[in-house]
C-alpha cells in the first residue's frame, strides 16, 4: 500500500530525532537548540521553531504554523513580525531558525551566510483614506507612477487636485514606514530609490502605516496585499482605499488596472497588469541552511502547505519555482 504524504514525512522525522537520541542510553532523549533537530518523549516528535520577520508574510506563516502543528502537535512553532530587517537580522545572529523576508536577498546578507528560498508572492498598494475628497475622481484615474515619484522620492509638495485634475487644494500628506522592511524596499524599488530614500512621516509596521492612513483624510501610503484588503469581505480594509495605477498613462483606469476588490488585485499581478515591483516574491531564509525539523517544516510549506495559500490571501509560485526552492532544501 502506498504511504500518504504525511505518513513519508513522520518517517523523515523519525529518521532525524533517531540521530539525536543518546546512545547507551535507553528512553532518553538530548534536547537540542530550537529548530536543529528534534527529540523524542513517548514516541512523539517535539520541538520548537522560532521565526521573524516580514509583516506580509507574518499571516501565511501563521497559518502554516497553526495547520503543521496539526500533524506534529508537540512541535511548537512560534512567529513573530517586525520587519524583514528584522527577520534578517535574526536570522544571521541565530537568535531564530527561519526569517521572513519580503524583499530580494542582498549580496552582502548572502556573504554573511543568507540561505534562502522562496515561498510565496505577494504585492504592495498605495492606499489613501476612504473619506479622500477627490476619491471619485481618482478612483476613476487612477495614479501615475511619476506622480509617486514626486512625492516620495523628489518630496515635492502637492494637492490632491493636481493628482485627480480636480480644483482641490488639499496638500497631500505623505506616509512611509520607519521600520526597514520590504515593503518600503519594494515600493523604492518601483520608484527608482531604496528605502532610506521614501519621504514622508514614519510609521511603524505594515498595521501602524494602515491606522495612520485611516485617520488622515489627506493621507497616502502603502501597504501589503493582506493589510490593504480585508480577508473576509474581500474589499479594502475598513478606512482604507486601494489607489489605482495608470500604468499605460492613458488618464484612466481601464478594467484590468481596477484594484476595488482582492480578487482584482490578484487577476492583476497574475496576469502580469501590476507590474513587479511593487508585487515580489516572499522568502524564508537563515544562517547557512534549513536543517533538521526546520528542514522538514520548510519543506513541508513547499508541498503540503501549498494548498493554503490561496486561502490565505496569497499567490502561488508556479511549478517550476517550487521545484527550485524544493531542490534547495533536500533532505
Amino acid at each position: 500500500m502506498l504511504r500518504s504524504r504525511a505518513d513519508r514525512r513522520r518517517m523523515v522525522l523519525a529518521l532525524i530525532v533517531a540521530l539525536i537520541v543518546i546512545p547507551g542510553v535507553p528512553g532518553c532523549s538530548s534536547p537540542v537548540p530550537a529548530g536543529q533537530g528534534a527529540t523524542v518523549e513517548g514516541g512523539e516528535v517535539q520541538g520548537t521553531i522560532k521565526v521573524s520577520g516580514a509583516w506580509a508574510l507574518y499571516p501565511m506563516m501563521v497559518t502554516w504554523a497553526e495547520e503543521f502543528q496539526k500533524t506534529y502537535p508537540r512541535v511548537r512553532v512560534d512567529v513573530s513580525a517586525g520587519g524583514a530587517g528584522k527577520g534578517v537580522a535574526d536570522a544571521l545572529a541565530k537568535v531564530v531558525d527561519i526569517g521572513m523576508v519580503s524583499r530580494e536577498i542582498k549580496p552582502e546578507e548572502i556573504a554573511q551566510g543568507a540561505f534562502f528560498v522562496r515561498v510565496v508572492k505577494d504585492a504592495v498598494f498605495v492606499t489613501t483614506n476612504e473619506n479622500n475628497p477627490v476619491w471619485h475622481n481618482l478612483s476613476a484615474r487612477g495614479v501615475e507612477k511619476q506622480t509617486l515619484i514626486d512625492l516620495w522620492i523628489n518630496a515635492e509638495p502637492m494637492t490632491w487636485g493636481e493628482i485627480a485634475r480636480t480644483d482641490s487644494d488639499d496638500i497631500v500628506n505623505v506616509y512611509t514606514r520607519s521600520d526597514a522592511c520590504g515593503a518600503a524596499e519594494t515600493l523604492a524599488k518601483y520608484l527608482g530609490g531604496a528605502q532610506e530614500d521614501l519621504a514622508g512621516t514614519a510609521v511603524y509596521g505594515d498595521p501602524g502605516l494602515a491606522e495612520a492612513v485611516k485617520t488622515d483624510r489627506l493621507a497616502i501610503g502603502y501597504n501589503n496585499l493582506n493589510y490593504a484588503y480585508d480577508a473576509s469581505t474581500g474589499f479594502p480594509v475598513a478606512g482604507l482605499r486601494v489607489i489605482p495605477l495608470d500604468v499605460n498613462v492613458n488618464g484612466r483606469v481601464d478594467p484590468d488596472e481596477d484594484l476595488s476588490t482582492k480578487s482584482q488585485a490578484l487577476e492583476a499581478i497574475l496576469a502580469g497588469v501590476y507590474p513587479s515591483p511593487p508585487a515580489r516574491d516572499l522568502y524564508l531564509m537563515t544562517k547557512d541552511e534549513f536543517q533538521g525539523l526546520v528542514g522538514e517544516f520548510v519543506r513541508w510549506i513547499l508541498t503540503d502547505g501549498q494548498q493554503y495559500v490561496e486561502e490565505a490571501g496569497y499567490i502561488r509560485l508556479t511549478d517550476a519555482q517550487i521545484q527550485e526552492s524544493l531542490e534547495k532544501v533536500r533532505d
